[in-house]
């Protein structure tokens, strides 16, 4: 259902229309004092109009600028029913080694991952999905919710290489320090399943995980327990290439070579958790087995999903102008 709200932002400043009394006021004095010099030298009335226009004119300034600093804000949200049965969450990895790329004009693995984290995300209209990185611990950026324009604009100001560095954090490996920062911890996943990231009312659980599949640490073993305890699906999506660097200034950084068993290692945690490993050219098989570990459910919940918004104060403070215009230009008639 689409809904169409106003609200006012700093709905006081309306009262700020109510300073328009003060040249009303001096308005109808000075006309009431024009009239009677009028009528003492027998000069002829001015025509209603010649008394109203002004008058009018200053009542809609003061209405605008009143409105206009009460900020309205129109907006267009729409509700729709979400599954309570089925969250998701999507990884994206972002070491320093997320930072590769095929030539100094290719597109960086981190822009490649989040790109298909949208594409993933859309497809699932109807269950809710968090978002959260890993680098030698999980972190949560967004709990799994049904807004969309929230999950894209998460990845958008919240996810990004580095931030935060490996080493801080809260979901972290035994025994793990910061270690190299262009290598990812996949122990750390473990976490996710003792750590209050899916609700108790979500029986169907999938975790998708955007990387490159770099780890000197994987304890695929561990992971698969834990995952299996919780009834965690997983998924792993490895975006990776033979030939790519990590560029500063445009040269290669000599420290950072990509790990041709980087494949070997996500086929492992797959193996070991019961899930799937793909490459990043077949997205859509990824699609397919997120869509199959998280079946098919009741969408009940509604869940509100705002849309577009406009604020109106500025329209308001420029249509405010053509009325004062209007004062000014009859001032000189």
């Amino acid at each position: 259902m689409l809904l169409v709200t106003i609200q006012f932002l700093t709905p006081k400043g309306a009262l700020l229309g109510f300073l328009v009394l003060v040249p009303l006021a001096a308005f109808l004095a000075v006309s009431k004092r024009a009239t009677g010099v009028r009528e003492a030298l027998g000069v002829s009335a001015l025509p209603e109009s010649a008394r109203l226009v002004p008058l009018g004119a200053v009542v809609a300034v003061g209405v605008l600028l009143g409105l206009a600093a009460a900020q309205p804000l129109f907006e267009r949200s729409s509700d729709r029913k979400v599954r309570a049965d089925a969250e998701a969450y999507v990884v994206l990895d972002v070491t320093r080694s997320m930072l590769a790329r095929q030539g100094v004009a290719g597109q960086m693995r981190i822009a490649r991952a989040k790109r298909a984290a949208e594409q993933l995300r859309a497809s699932l209209p109807d269950v809710k999905v968090g978002v959260a990185s890993i680098t030698n611990r999980v972190l949560p950026h967004l709990f799994p919710s049904a807004d969309q324009d929230v999950f894209r604009a998460t990845l958008e100001k919240a996810v990004g290489v580095d931030r935060p560095a490996p080493g801080t954090g809260f979901i972290v490996a035994p025994g793990q320090a910061a270690g190299n920062r262009n290598a990812t911890t996949f122990a750390a996943l473990a976490g996710m399943a003792t750590q209050g990231f899916f609700s108790p009312e979500a029986r169907k659980r999938v975790v998708v995980v955007l990387t490159d599949g770099e780890s000197p640490d994987v304890e695929a073993g561990r992971v698969g327990a834990s995952f299996k305890r919780a009834g965690i699906q997983a998924v792993f999506l490895r975006f990776w290439g033979s030939g790519e660097r990590v560029f500063t200034n445009g040269d290669a950084e000599p420290q950072y070579r990509p790990d041709p068993t980087s494949r070997a290692i996500l086929e492992s945690l797959a193996a070991a958790t019961g899930g799937r490993a793909f490459e990043e050219t077949d997205l859509a098989g990824a699609e397919r087995q997120m869509h199959a570990d998280v079946g098919s459910g009741k969408a009940e919940a509604v869940a509100t999903e705002r849309g577009h918004r406009l604020p109106l104060a500025p329209y308001l403070a420029a249509v405010a102008i053509f009325p004062l215009g209007l004062l000014l230009w009859r001032r000189d008639r």
